[in-house]
């Protein structure tokens, strides 16, 4: 479980986080929505430990973070995985050196294990039989594909995904939405997903949550959010130009009627 309490965050006089609330239960996906530039990823680095609050409180399975050292901490990152916008794949390493790069750098595995947990994890992700491929020969959905395998490596108990869809075609889209929803079934792993993608966010999560101007303004059920009444969460999640948060942040761009 994670349990995020009154969590503030600044760059300077620009307020990222503002008092923000947020529970995930375990074992379940909770997906973050809301425009770019409202803390989403923020948020994912701060629970990471990468990027540390101004104040708050953060907790991981009953443990607060925010106060950890950096080596402390790592105990704690060695139950997570990220999967990264991008994949982030090293260019000049294989596909299985990839996947194995956190045994091979920070844990003390065999080689002969290593090799079956690449395996095992490439197959979890439909990819079976491409160790000897570079990153440049795979495509953008194999990329993030083989990202989430690497994570699977670490048998994490926390996944973390970044805009997993972005960037991808819809039936990509639509393998990697199904793969979210199998690994939860399959590994009952805890799983937050930031993304401005819908459809996606409707498929994959147990819970939805919307961050609007530093705190969580609304939250529900995919159903609960697709019903939504409130006049921000309704413009955002309909894709309209027009409407409260366009108007309070003047981004119309001069288009009046």
């Amino acid at each position: 479980m994670i349990e995020i309490a009154h969590l503030h965050k600044s760059f300077g006089n620009h307020v990222i986080l503002n008092d923000l609330n947020l529970t995930i239960k375990e074992g379940e996906t909770k997906v973050v929505i809301g425009r770019s530039g409202t803390g989403k990823s923020v948020l994912l680095k701060n629970i990471i430990g990468i990027m540390r609050p101004d104040s708050g409180s953060i907790k991981i399975n009953g443990v607060e973070v925010t106060d950890l050292n950096e080596r402390e901490y790592n105990k704690i990152r060695m139950q997570m995985g990220m999967v990264f916008q991008g994949g982030a794949l090293f260019d000049s390493m294989n596909v299985a050196e990839n996947v194995a790069f956190v045994l091979d750098e920070f844990m003390s595995v065999d080689k002969k294990t290593v090799r079956a947990k690449v395996e095992r994890s490439l197959g979890m992700v439909g990819l079976s039989g491409i160790e000897g491929m570079m990153p440049s020969e795979l495509s953008g959905g194999m990329r993030k594909r083989v990202s989430l395998a690497r994570v699977l490596c670490m048998e994490p108990r926390i996944i973390f995904y970044d805009e997993p869809t972005t960037g991808v075609d819809p039936i990509t889209s639509d393998v990697i939405n199904n793969l979210i929803v199998d690994l939860r079934h399959k590994l009952k792993v805890t799983s937050i997903v930031v993304t401005h993608d819908m459809n996606s966010a409707y498929k994959v999560a147990d819970n939805i949550v919307m961050l609007y101007h530093g705190q969580v303004v609304a939250e529900g059920t995919p159903k609960e959010i697709q019903g939504t009444k409130h006049p921000v969460v309704k413009q955002f999640i309909n894709g309209e130009a027009k409407g409260p948060i366009t108007e309070n942040e003047n981004l119309i761009f001069g288009y009046t009627d």
